[in-house]
């Protein structure tokens, strides 16, 4: 896919991470779309298949991460737990529970912000890449990373100011 693509749908992620923010939980946004037959397609005609943000605070759900709820939705939207053909995009690298779903739910692609140097399911857990499992979806790593990154910044920032 082409950058214009994967930035397209980073932006509707970074939505969902700033709504993620608003509502106290981090700021984590994912979207997840068909990937288009014809590569010259514009992104607004992308099937969207699912969008959703963080909500383990308000949900009282540990497991209620926005690629975990991205995810669910997903299979309903395409009434099938297999999600091969498609890119999920996620502002912030998936930790390794969310890292194992996407195995599981056969994504073909996953598109980050921001990497986690401390609990990436990727880049720290090398999931993807584990030789014991039989999906190892393709990686892009870094679609405005900076954008993605203020928003955790900010956040955090602004919980420290609270705590202090």
């Amino acid at each position: 896919m082409s950058a214009e693509f994967d930035e397209y749908f980073m932006r509707m992620a970074l939505r969902e991470a700033e709504k993620a923010a608003a509502a106290g939980e981090v700021p984590a946004g994912c979207v997840i779309v068909e990937e288009p037959k014809d590569e010259a397609m514009p992104p607004a005609a992308a099937r969207v298949l699912a969008r959703a943000h963080n909500q383990s605070e308000g949900l009282v759900d540990a497991t209620a991460h926005a690629e975990m709820l991205a995810l669910s939705a997903a299979f309903s939207a395409r009434g099938n737990w297999r999600l091969s053909g498609t890119r999920l995009y996620v502002t912030k690298e998936p930790c390794p529970m969310c890292a194992g779903a996407i195995v599981l739910a056969r994504v073909g692609t996953v598109v980050w912000g921001v990497s986690d140097p401390k609990r990436g399911g990727i880049t720290v857990f090398d999931i993807f890449s584990h030789p014991g499992i039989n999906h190892h979806p393709a990686v892009v790593a870094g679609v405005l990373e900076e954008p993605c990154r203020a928003v955790l910044v900010e956040f955090f920032r602004r919980r420290r100011a609270d705590a202090g």
